[in-house]
């Protein structure tokens, strides 16, 4: 069906006339000029992401419905990386005419599948016509108690540097695929050179061989928020005093706070968490597995700092890795490798500007 044939308050009614709200906090959602939301006593959140068709994501590869799943997920992960929890989201899209009805049914039905996973409501948003492409904008609210909130800037001369899950997966994805889209590409380009209907009828049902690397398409495809380890750190009784997400990779990250903590830090080669499936594919593709880590992006783990009296409580925790401790400014951002060299950290993560 045609985007056009139902209207814009036609669509909106069709995506969310079956929303329940799962939070008191959720006064009002969908259907007025705005949601009415309610946080007496706490402190609202508010954090929000654009992502546009050919910087963010490539739908050669990805379909709506994980898109639907990652663009909601990625706003979350900015919640649990305040040590918050979040509560509503408004979505807005912006389409263009290529998009039917039933394609936004799909991305609508991934992004309530993210939402319903940490209990989140979607109160409103907005829809408009595109014509550059697919552009997605989310805003997600969340709550904490003032004295919970933790801001990049809270980390301390001798704090532990930790960081969840692993690091460099969702990039080694991403060069998976975008190495077999160029060869199909190539392959696409080679028959119509020569004519050869042929090879184009069975190149349009094209599939790669993916086998033994589902995990890196998982964490490229499929993001998961980590507020599994925010749920794991305040059973231990444990309050970071920085945190931030992973979405730049992890070297961009750290600088960011130990530039607004003001201090300096020491991370280690031999404690960076690393798949096998990533060290085999950066071996595959010729590129050093220890730079995928510090520089790919997109892993959504939580890096964050604690004091030093935590070491044992961190230690007990499943999916947490101390790869450092924060020292002085003066020492500078120091990455000591496996033969005890060391190097200045360097923020090289990915930057969508200079793209």
């Amino acid at each position: 069906m045609e985007i056009a044939k139902l209207g814009e308050f036609g669509l909106i009614d069709r995506l969310t006339r079956d929303l329940e709200k799962k939070n008191e906090s959720t006064r009002y959602g969908v259907g007025d000029d705005c949601a009415v939301l309610s946080y007496p006593d706490k402190e609202m959140l508010v954090t929000t992401d654009m992502l546009m068709e050919g910087v963010h994501f490539d739908l050669t590869y990805i379909d709506l419905k994980h898109l639907g799943y990652k663009s909601a997920m990625v706003n979350i992960s900015d919640v649990f990386a305040m040590n918050g929890t979040p509560r509503q989201m408004t979505v807005s899209l912006a389409l263009s005419k290529r998009f039917t009805v039933e394609d936004v049914e799909l991305f609508y039905e991934g992004l309530r599948l993210a939402c319903q996973k940490w209990g989140v409501d979607i109160v409103g948003g907005d829809t408009t016509s595109s014509f550059t492409g697919l552009a997605i904008s989310i805003t997600c609210i969340g709550e904490a108690r003032k004295e919970d909130i933790v801001y990049r800037s809270g980390a301390r001369d001798t704090d532990l540097v930790c960081v969840s899950g692993d690091l460099g997966a969702a990039y080694m994805g991403l060069q998976l695929l975008e190495r077999e889209k160029s060869v199909y590409y190539s392959q696409v380009e080679e028959a119509r050179r020569k004519g050869d209907k042929k090879a184009l009828a069975e190149l349009a049902h094209f599939q790669p061989d993916f086998s033994g690397k589902e995990y890196l398409l998982q964490r490229q495809l499929q993001a998961e928020a980590r507020g599994d380890i925010i749920a794991k750190l305040r059973e231990a009784g444990i309050r970071p005093t920085a945190m931030i997400d992973v979405s730049d990779g992890l070297s961009s990250e750290l600088r960011h706070i130990c530039k607004q903590s003001g201090v300096g830090c020491r991370i280690f080669e031999k404690n960076i968490p690393i798949d096998y499936q990533t060290a085999v594919m950066a071996e595959e593709m010729n590129m050093n597995v220890t730079t995928c880590a510090l520089n790919g992006g997109e892993d959504y783990e939580l890096l964050f700092t604690v004091p030093i009296g935590d070491h044992e409580k961190i230690e007990l925790i499943d999916d947490v890795h101390l790869i450092g401790h924060i020292t002085d400014q003066k020492y500078g951002h120091v990455l000591v490798t496996r033969d005890n060299q060391e190097f200045e950290l360097k923020a090289q993560g990915w930057n969508p500007l200079n793209e």
